[in-house]
């Protein structure tokens, strides 16, 4: 085997069978506090943040075409409607991204959520993509989730930074462990960016966001596991108040 492919296998993945139980994931966790402050848009950099996101029921939905205009004039980055987290940049410690996602049939050729941050020429430690319907780490795989369209879907991604590592919980089952790539500063996005091979539109919605942070006091468990209650009610009261 060559050294690009043993470089490869050793970065990326273990990847878990469906067989495995589910948990909760945020167990040991602490939620941190979130209001509209914290949601920041990343959208074409012609048009306003409503022609290309909505919130309503406490679903963000995002959309974006491949034929719009990049986050700056003259970027060469691709199309983008993304919520970038503000206020929860991180450098070291153990973070978490929990959301409940969704893609509709069609979109394709895209990234749904990222860790941004890694040692250049990177600029993410972790990307999760859509192409043809399932849920890869980057463009290359593992796949994460097969049949991703048209159903809502529990994601949550927990990354240490002083160990180098990650996971990624599909519905509380533990699915990649990447290991992670460096860098002085992360944060959390989520939403639709433009990869290669995009459709002509591209869409994902997502609702009960957290950002949390591991603690060294015991947290009570529970016991929902995989089948966590999305509170979305609560999140768009709270939300609504500062829209």
């Amino acid at each position: 085997m060559s050294t690009a492919l043993l470089s490869f296998a050793s970065v990326l993945v273990l990847v878990h069978l469906a067989s495995s139980s589910a948990v909760d994931p945020t167990i040991g966790f602490v939620e941190l506090p979130l209001n509209a402050s914290n949601f920041h848009n990343d959208k074409p950099y012609d048009l306003p943040v409503s022609d290309r996101y909505s919130f309503v029921d406490g679903v963000h939905k995002l959309w974006v075409y491949s034929t719009d205009e990049p986050l700056f004039k003259n970027s060469t980055t691709k199309p983008r409607s993304e919520i970038r987290i503000k206020g929860y940049d991180y450098s070291s410690g153990v973070w978490q991204f929990e959301g409940y996602g969704y893609v509709p049939t069609g979109t394709t050729g895209v990234c749904i959520m990222q860790v941004f941050g890694a040692t250049p020429p990177r600029a993410t430690t972790l990307m999760l993509r859509v192409y043809n319907g399932s849920l890869y780490y980057y463009r290359a795989g593992p796949v994460v989730l097969e049949n991703i369209y048209e159903k809502w879907f529990r994601l949550n991604v927990i990354h240490d930074v002083n160990a180098s590592k990650l996971q990624v919980y599909i519905n509380g089952v533990l699915k990649l462990e990447p290991t992670g790539h460096g860098g002085k500063n992360h944060y959390f996005k989520f939403g639709v960016y433009s990869q290669n091979d995009s459709s002509y539109y591209m869409e994902s919605r997502w609702k009960c966001i957290q950002v949390l942070r591991k603690t060294s006091t015991p947290q009570i468990e529970n016991g929902q596991g995989g089948a966590k209650i999305c509170k979305a009610d609560s999140e768009a009261r709270i939300l609504s108040a500062y829209i």
